[in-house]
């Protein structure tokens, strides 16, 4: 097998932002795919994180394939070009290209690069050599790459262009098939970086991963109430009291659809953006960063990654959904296991369907398959909230949000004052005006004195009996409760490749 495109990547950019790295190599598989029907799905890519398998020698593996890809695309920032791993892998791939020049006189670029971040001003002359910006992409993708385009917008304009116009490369290139080499042993390649006395910024992004279970128009399998999903183009809800055909005027269930479960926008009437795109809008208007996926088989382990990497999660879930497969078996399983920092959030317009018995067979359902998170929906601070209306839906994500985050830190088991400064946190934190909660009566140290108890029986103390003299219950301590911003802490480092 030769993959047109062998996924190149630093470690450290995964752990530090794991979801952007995701979404990018997914997106240009997929665009790749459109651009390319005749490709088989295991012909368009090869990245490690899918095809290693427990027991598989992981370097002679991508030696292999390495050696075999007919084009390589490589993810440049700080943490590639400080990664001995990424040195082998570019080093080796250019050398094929270099040799495939010299036999067929041929001189193919099929080693393509991704601005992910800005790298160092001082790269090898190798490096140099090859462009690795173009002025149509954009002012913003040459200032800050292509990860600031997926925090900002990661389903704008700007991002679709890019992924677009690599995809284009890559069939291009890999239409020339670079000779193979198959002999390749990157244990033995001597690569052109790293680069010396590279410092890696630590990861200080607040990443919040946003998982959506909703009903799609490709989605045709009957609902609970026997209606079909409307068919309705991809972010464009249709007029109230239409079903995007033209050929009923019967209310839509669930909400408005579109070609993808990112499209849904539950609330009547429809508005644009759709709910996962405004979430996305909220969170960074807050000061975090999001990703963008729909709920998988693999979501307990997406959510476990996520909580290593010290990021929280929040599932959007559409109660029409929830208890229908592909979604109905992950979200049970999520719902046996513990997820401390992951919100769960499930819109619902009051008259979809209107009170009677069919509104309350469909939050049975629900019930259902969330039959422990359930029963923490009435808690001090839940992180599971039903019936969440449009009026109040963009302060609850917020507040499940810093509920998460803040649960996240208390979980920290580093040193206090360097996990909260990697929180953006003082070590001496002080209440914030307005949240502080001081119980009665104060310390003594600031009480003031009591003024000389006047002759005869003594008067009874609050909280005595009359006439028993008794002392009081017992004092309630000074309490202080303080919430603070909302942010994350970064990623632990790990070896590279």
């Amino acid at each position: 097998m030769r993959p047109y495109f062998f996924f190149s990547y630093a470690r450290r950019d995964h752990l530090a932002g794991g979801a952007f790295v995701d979404q990018f190599f997914t997106d240009l598989r997929d665009e790749l795919a459109r651009i390319e029907p005749e490709a088989g799905p295991g012909e368009l890519a090869y990245r490690d994180t899918e095809r290693l398998r427990v027991g598989d020698d992981w370097e002679r593996q991508l030696s292999r394939m390495v050696g075999a890809s007919r084009t390589m695309v490589a993810l440049y920032s700080p943490a590639y070009f400080a990664s001995d791993y990424c040195g082998r892998e570019w080093t080796a791939f250019d050398l094929r290209t270099r040799r495939h020049e010299e036999q067929t006189g041929e001189s193919v670029s099929a080693l393509i690069p991704v601005l992910w971040e800005p790298p160092p001003e001082d790269l090898p002359a190798e490096v140099r050599r090859i462009q690795y910006v173009q002025h149509d992409f954009g002012a913003e993708y040459a200032a800050g790459g292509l990860r600031h385009l997926l925090r900002t917008d990661p389903h704008g304009a700007a991002y679709r262009s890019v992924v677009r116009v690599i995809a284009e490369r890559v069939r291009e290139a890999a239409a020339w098939r670079v000779a193979e080499q198959r002999d390749l042993d990157l244990g033995r390649v001597e690569g052109f970086f790293p680069v010396p006395e590279i410092a890696v910024p630590a990861g200080r992004s607040s990443l919040v991963r946003l998982f959506v279970v909703a009903r799609w128009t490709g989605d045709r399998a009957v609902a609970a109430n026997g209606d079909r999903v409307p068919p309705q183009r991809s972010g464009t809800p249709a007029a109230a009291g239409t079903d995007g055909a033209g050929g009923s005027d019967e209310r839509y269930h669930g909400g408005w659809y579109g070609a993808h479960p990112r499209d849904w926008a539950p609330y009547h009437p429809p508005r644009l953006p759709s709910l996962a795109v405004q979430a996305q809008q909220v969170i960074t208007r807050a000061g975090h960063s999001t990703s963008l996926e729909t709920v998988g088989d693999d979501l307990a382990d997406a959510l476990d990654r996520a909580r290593e990497n010290n990021e929280v999660s929040v599932l959007l879930v559409d109660p029409w959904a929830a208890g229908r497969e592909p979604y109905r078996q992950a979200l049970r399983d999520f719902d046996r296991q513990n997820h401390p920092v992951t919100a769960v959030l499930l819109p619902d317009s009051s008259d979809d369907p209107p009170p009677g018995p069919a509104r309350a067979r469909l939050w049975e359902g629900v019930r259902e398959v969330f039959a422990r998170t359930w029963l923490h929906r009435s808690g001090p601070e839940p992180l599971f909230r039903i019936h969440v209306r449009r009026e109040r839906f963009e302060r609850e994500l917020l507040s499940t949000v810093t509920v998460a985050q803040n649960r996240l830190l208390d979980q920290i088991d580093d040193d206090p004052v360097t996990a909260r400064a990697q929180f953006g946190l003082g070590p001496d934190p002080r209440p914030m005006p307005g949240l502080t909660i001081p119980a009665w009566p104060p310390p003594a140290a600031s009480r003031p004195p009591e003024p000389p108890a006047p002759a005869g029986p003594p008067l009874p103390r609050p909280g005595s009996t009359p006439g028993n003299g008794a002392a009081p219950g017992a004092r309630a301590a000074r309490r202080e409760e303080t919430v603070p911003p909302a942010t994350r802490a970064p990623s632990e480092g790990e070896a590279d490749r």
